[in-house]
């Protein structure tokens, strides 16, 4: 009976809302890639490449810089519409794998290679919740963005036991695992060819600097750094500081796919029916505790209970970036005109890696010189910068109706047409 009931539901989705569900297939083909390459890499560069944590940081500016050329890039792609450049950034994720796994015969060509792959992810950043809203109605655009993530973080769930198992049970070793994670990839590539390409803006979007935007951009900037800091150095304390390996950072990966997908509903429905301000500031609250957490630790608790707060904060830190969507639904409600939103969230994209490749530098170099909590005392600061931020947050009935819900025109549905 409950078989039959999911399978009913199932054709329903896949007949009555085609373009959907092949952007949830291609939400779990990356969950299933990205569950692999996120365990592996951090290890990677410290297995192989014998990466120090000042190393570490500077690797962040080539890495990030992909992300910086966002907006003009988008730009000149424009042309060819939303799904297309998507197909364009699957490639590109798939080519810059491969080349990490099996053409870095020195550091620099291996930045080159993670560069091409982080430039891939970068573009398909702002696409992502452009193309999700837009196949979706005004209404329910958080929960519509956080099933997709939903479907994401479940197949990740799935990725980092394949990580696990190819570790600890096949032992295959870094470059199987990353060939793995790149036939993942293309796998979504497939999935996004499949779906129907849509209209191409009549003019190339560029930089729309709008005092109704000026918050939105400062929350990027913001985000970019607390964000960075904990993207590179958390897991790098892990692994440098307490000696965890592939394995253990797989079952890490693991608990932070399950807690990401409760709370991804929680934050999808919060954002529909407490709004954006009230969830972006309990993040930050959030956020400001799990530094305090990184930082002063170590030096009231003994190392393996320290290991543990340490561990428990890197999963609460890890699993709240599914808040990152109120932020796109924010810059979306209050939105000027349509053609505003993805150049101004391609714009958001840059400017949060403006920080994200000064951050982690500089960070390296104050871990090398004072130990790795004082990098989390510098979130913390962040953190307290960011509540201040969120608590400015309004968004008008007015300005939320301003804009009608995005024609489908060729990749919606009828249930996106409201």
């Amino acid at each position: 009976m409950i078989v039959t009931r999911w399978y009913r539901s199932f054709k329903d989705q896949i007949v009555n809302d085609r373009e959907f569900s092949l952007f949830l297939l291609v939400s779990m083909f990356l969950g299933l890639a990205g569950g692999i390459y996120n365990t592996i890499f951090p290890n990677f560069l410290h297995d192989i490449w014998k990466v120090d944590e000042t190393t570490r940081g500077f690797l962040e500016f080539p890495r990030e810089s992909a992300g910086l050329i966002v907006l003009p890039i988008i730009g000149l792609l424009s042309f060819l519409g939303d799904i297309r450049t998507s197909r364009l950034t699957m490639i590109l994720n798939v080519v810059g794998l491969f080349g990490m796994a099996l053409l870095s015969p020195t550091y620099a060509v291996m930045a080159m290679w993670l560069f091409i792959f982080s430039l891939g992810q970068h573009v398909f950043m702002p696409l992502t919740p452009k193309i999700g809203m837009t196949l979706s109605k005004r209404e329910n655009y958080g929960m519509r963005l956080a099933r997709y993530g939903a479907y994401g973080l479940v197949a990740g769930i799935i990725g980092n036991g394949i990580a696990w198992v190819g570790w600890q049970v096949l032992h295959l070793g870094y470059t199987p695992l990353f060939i793995i994670s790149g036939v993942f990839f293309a796998c979504a590539s497939v999935a996004m060819f499949m779906m129907k390409s849509d209209k191409p803006a009549q003019k190339p979007p560029k930089f729309i600097f709008r005092k109704q935007y000026s918050l939105y951009y400062a929350l990027c900037l913001s985000n970019g750094a607390r964000k960075q800091i904990f993207l590179t150095f958390a897991p790098w304390v892990l692994i440098q500081v307490f000696k965890a390996d592939v394995a253990t950072m797989a079952i890490l990966g693991v608990v932070v796919s399950v807690v990401s997908v409760g709370t991804r509903t929680i934050v999808g429905r919060a954002i529909d029916t407490l709004g954006e301000r009230k969830v972006l500031t309990f993040e930050a609250c959030l956020l400001l505790l799990i530094c305090f957490g990184y930082a002063v630790s170590g030096n009231i608790f003994s190392t393996g209970v320290t290991f543990v707060i340490i561990a428990a904060c890197y999963i609460i830190d890890s699993s709240s970036s599914v808040v990152d969507m109120a932020r796109s639904t924010y810059m979306r409600k209050i939105a000027v005109k349509e053609s505003d939103i993805t150049p101004t969230l391609s714009a958001g994209v840059s400017l949060d890696h403006i920080m994200s490749m000064s951050i982690p530098a500089l960070g390296g170099l104050l871990w090398a010189a004072t130990g790795y909590e004082s990098v989390f005392f510098v979130a913390a600061g962040i953190a307290v910068l960011n509540i201040v931020l969120t608590s400015r947050i309004k968004i008008k009935k007015a300005e939320a109706d301003e804009i009608p819900a995005p024609a489908a025109d060729g990749i919606g549905s009828p249930e996106a047409e409201g």
